[in-house]
């Protein structure tokens, strides 16, 4: 963030002493992660070096799931994004997501050169569900037919089948805790300490006090009930679910507008659809809405109004200084970003409610793929 950058700055801003800044400093320089840049100008005395990070010295790969797709990245050791692979999201279950993952790997390892292939240090994978580390299992939100989730614990081994094939570390990690440390550490300030990341309205990533938290199987950020089932002393009547039922990963904008199209087949959203009702997606919905369509408008403003609640919650909780809304959310734009603020202005308090920003997410749907390899990028440096 700050190079170049003297060992007597870096000691300031870390509060380590320079005997050892100086250590770790020589040694990464032994392994080419660090380079001196130049002398800078002394206040007396003798000059200091500036050293800066060596971007070039490694490579880290990430594979986000997203909303509508799947990315996968490559990134220097800035952060600079050097490869990228789409693929359209799987629609069936873990397996299939995967193999998607291996092939959108396969994909960059082949858009690289010889020479690049040996520097990627590692794939870091972010994927939805309870990821509990110490078992090996996700559990993964199944859809099921009469329509809603429920959560399915199962093995899937991604980790094992990653390093196997392409004989490189893996880290797996929670879509929205990857996501969260992405916008972390490439957007924001570095004094920024207390962050919540919304992944759509299914789940969340913190950081908390300079750190990532994950909780003590690595499954921290899920904010709903696993199942609330037919007890109805929980059901509320905002916009006609409890807040901490499990939610579509769309916050049901989708399933809402074509409910709505079936009774007044009309407007903005069809035209985009080429007047077929099954292929409206949450994109064409965003669309609409910022094209002034009012049933588009009206679905993202509850579908903002909904998620503003959960926020509310979190922010009472945990008084962060960020929100950041992603997870796709952010392509709703100002007309789902105002109806989250109005309704985290209503409900939190004010003290919490006055030290917070609401922002979007600055890295779209790079987020989950550059979060995972930034966790890659940050094992190097730990472990070298």
């Amino acid at each position: 963030r700050s190079g170049p950058v003297s060992k007597a700055d870096i000691s300031r801003v870390s509060g380590l002493n320079i005997v050892t800044i100086t250590n770790y400093i020589d040694h990464y320089i032994r392994s080419k992660l660090v380079n001196f840049k130049a002398l800078d100008v002394s206040a007396g005395g003798r000059r200091p070096a500036l050293l800066e990070l060596n971007a070039n010295a490694g490579l880290a790969i990430g594979v986000g799931l997203n909303l509508l797709d799947m990315v996968g990245v490559v990134v220097d050791l800035n952060g600079n994004v050097v490869e990228r692979v789409v693929r359209g999201r799987p629609e069936k279950d873990v397996t299939d997501i995967v193999d998607a993952a291996v092939d959108i790997i396969g994909a960059l390892f082949d858009n690289l050169s010889e020479e690049n292939r040996k520097k990627v240090n590692g794939v870091g994978i972010g994927i939805a569900g309870v990821i509990d580390k110490n078992n090996g299992t996700i559990c993964w939100p199944q859809r099921k037919i009469e329509g809603g989730c429920e959560y399915v614990s199962i093995y899937a081994p991604v980790k094992e089948t990653i390093e196997k094939k392409f004989s490189v570390p893996c880290i797996l990690e929670n879509d929205a805790t990857v996501s969260c440390f992405g916008e972390q550490w490439i957007n924001l300030d570095a004094d920024i300490e207390n962050l919540i990341y919304m992944f759509s309205g299914v789940g969340s990533g913190f950081i908390l006090n300079g750190e990532v938290y994950r909780g003590a199987t690595g499954s921290a950020g899920e904010i709903a009930l696993k199942d609330y089932g037919a007890d109805d002393s929980l059901e509320a009547q905002f916009q006609d679910a409890f807040f901490l039922k499990p939610w579509e990963d769309d916050l049901g904008i989708v399933r809402r507008v074509k409910e709505s199209l079936k009774k007044n087949s009309k407007g903005k959203i069809l035209e985009l659809a080429g007047n077929r009702l099954e292929d409206i997606d949450l994109r064409m919905i965003f669309q609409a809405a910022k094209n002034g369509d009012p049933l588009a408008g009206q679905a993202v403003r509850q579908a903002g109004s909904r998620l503003g609640v959960k926020v509310a919650f979190l922010i009472n909780l945990l008084n962060p200084e960020i929100v950041v809304i992603g997870g796709g959310m952010e392509e709703g734009g100002s007309i789902l970003l105002n109806a989250v603020k109005e309704t985290v202005s209503k409900y939190s308090f004010a003290e919490m409610a006055n030290a917070v920003k609401i922002l979007p997410s600055r890295l779209g749907n790079n987020a989950v793929a550059i979060g995972a390899a930034s966790l890659v990028i940050r094992q190097t440096f730990a472990y070298i």
